[in-house]
């Protein structure tokens, strides 16, 4: 084991894990554990919602996990759906996002805890993948606006998990209604850290906000008033501000 979870050679690439997480895999796991067919083949595999198609929610005994193939966005995805340009293991997508997981994880952050990531390496490209553990009872931002609107409290607890994420450092690339849960308790989580980091004070904490601000005008419209409007952004805010 070193530093950023134990490295293991595979035929194509690596895999990247916490063997304590892992715990004792079901039979054939070991080959198939980024499978969705493995675990689809057992009776183990559901789908999540969003995510392009691209992530899943495996119930294996006790474990509660989310596994999820790293594919493009945007125009380059015409393309190429889930390749990338190899630069270098550092540099692989799914090992930068676990080892940022686990960095949030040990300091007590409001993230999922990782599991495992591997990469497989085709000349030149790769493409990649991560489970993470997931976390209980919970339905993202945008699904229960969807349903009804939240309370000041709630809104304030939002506002609370993003200053606490800033103040930590963490630049989320793409933080959004759909990136954030709120578990049955009401505790407040941030997930897909796919390009996130962790960096100095600056104005990118700002660009996170805008983001999300947008993000919640966007699926907000049309929906019944006080869902999302200025007064609920004000509560959000008065959270993340500690007020």
């Amino acid at each position: 084991m070193t530093n950023g979870g134990r490295r293991i050679a595979t035929a194509t690439g690596a895999m990247l894990s916490d063997p304590a997480c892992l715990g004792n895999l079901p039979q054939g796991a070991e080959a198939g554990l980024f499978d969705p067919e493995f675990w689809r083949s057992r009776g183990e595999l559901s789908p999540t919602q969003g995510g392009r198609g691209s992530s899943w929610f495996i119930a294996s005994g006790e474990r509660r996990w989310v596994l999820r193939h790293f594919r493009r966005g945007g125009f380059i995805a015409r393309v190429s759906r889930d390749l990338y340009v190899w630069t270098g293991e550092a540099q692989v997508r799914a090992f930068v996002e676990w080892r940022l997981l686990e960095a949030m994880t040990h300091g007590g952050l409001p993230v999922p805890k990782p599991i495992a990531a591997e990469y497989r390496r085709m000349g030149s490209f790769y493409r990649c993948d991560l489970i993470t553990e997931r976390i209980a009872d919970a339905q993202p931002l945008s699904g229960v606006l969807e349903l009804d609107a939240l309370s000041e409290a709630a809104w304030r607890a939002v506002g609370a998990a993003i200053a606490r994420l800033h103040r930590a450092g963490v630049d989320h690339a793409d933080l959004n209604a759909h990136n954030i849960l709120i578990s049955a308790n009401g505790a407040v989580s941030v997930i897909d850290f796919d390009r996130g980091r962790l960096r100095g004070p600056g104005p990118w904490t700002e660009r996170n906000l805008q983001r999300l601000q947008r993000s919640l005008i966007k699926i907000s419209r049309g929906w019944p008033p006080g869902r999302y409007s200025a007064g609920t952004w004000e509560w959000f805010m008065a959270g993340y501000r500690g007020k």
